[in-house]
């Protein structure tokens, strides 16, 4: 049956497609992106979760599986996306559909930092011309070819973007700053924001985020 993958597979596909993925297994729990101050309300003084601290490095992009659960303040990507509370055992999972979904997923640092990341792979990946970027991008993020039209829509994006980034470097350079992963300098920025917009579109695609 076609439904929206789990939240889990969601970010994990997102970091894997972006190259950002840490695939090591094992080991302790990690503190990906999450907003400052979320455990404050709930935490008990003396505690040691009493403020969330992030990490930082690798221990950013492990699977979500390794990913620390406050019980009283889970992670709020995981819970918009509805993962189960992890207070009792969860047999099937609610499946909800409300605008805070897409609004994670198109502005969420870890999933603009992830599209940035896809961006950079693009440029440097994708092939000589447009055509071949935007084509390239699509099967890797879906899976199939895309259809003649579907890179006339991904083309004509990236030109318009490309031009507005041009005309506005420090937009640009806002966009490409996101998140701490590492870019290569050596990049146009224009082109490279203008890269991370359709990544993030093909990231957001219904065909993206669900199974079948």
């Amino acid at each position: 049956p076609r439904h929206r993958l789990d939240a889990e597979v969601i970010r994990d596909q997102a970091l894997a497609v972006s190259g950002l993925l840490v695939e090591q297994q094992g080991g302790p729990s990690v503190k990906p992106y999450q907003p400052d101050g979320l455990w404050k309300a709930v935490g008990y003084s003396g505690s040691n979760t009493v403020q969330f601290k992030r990490d930082d490095g690798d221990a950013l992009w492990r699977r979500s599986l390794y990913t620390f659960w406050k019980r009283t303040s889970p992670p709020p990507a995981m819970s918009l996306m509805d993962a189960p509370s992890r207070e009792y055992c969860s047999i099937r999972r609610e499946r909800t559909n409300t605008p805070l979904a897409a609004l994670l997923l198109l502005n969420d640092v870890q999933f603009v930092e992830a599209a940035r990341s896809l961006g950079q792979r693009i440029m440097l990946e994708g092939g000589a011309s447009d055509d071949q970027k935007a084509g390239w991008a699509f099967r890797l993020v879906t899976g199939r070819a895309a259809s003649p039209d579907e890179l006339v829509v991904l083309r004509n994006m990236f030109q318009e973007q490309r031009a507005a980034f041009e005309e506005d470097p420090a937009a640009a350079a806002e966009l490409i700053s996101v998140g701490v992963a590492p870019r290569d300098e050596a990049l146009d920025p224009a082109s490279h924001a203008a890269w991370t917009m359709v990544a993030n579109l093909i990231l957001n695609l219904d065909e993206t985020i669900s199974k079948g």
